[in-house]
């Protein structure tokens, strides 16, 4: 069973939505790399997710699921009706990703 291993929450204002999420959850936030626009978000669970500014009105919290392999998984969401918005991508030192849609329009990644 794939577990959710990561999430990103878009933000139109960094400030507020980091002091929003920090006093909500207790959740330690900070800069992933000063100037990039990326802040790690880390919970006491030990899930780590992500804030980014918003790209489009629509966008919406991505959860990121574990995988064995992102291509297979990929193929997989195809060959089922779903979407590749985003094919696979290297996070250096990290490894890869990819974001899809599935057959009812929500949008995940691998």
């Amino acid at each position: 069973m794939s577990a959710i291993v990561h999430f990103e929450i878009p933000f139109d204002e960094a400030e507020r939505a980091k002091k929003f999420y920090k006093e909500l959850f207790g959740w330690k936030i900070e800069e992933f790399a000063p100037g990039m626009g990326y802040w790690m978000i880390t919970t006491q669970e030990g899930t780590g997710g992500g804030m980014m500014k918003r790209q489009q009105s629509d966008q919406k919290i991505v959860d990121y699921f574990d995988v064995s392999s992102v291509l297979e998984s990929s193929a997989k969401v195809e060959e089922l009706g779903g979407k590749i918005l985003v094919p696979k991508t290297t996070i250096p030192k990290m490894g890869y990703f990819a974001v899809c849609m599935d057959t009812e329009g929500n949008v995940f990644g691998l």
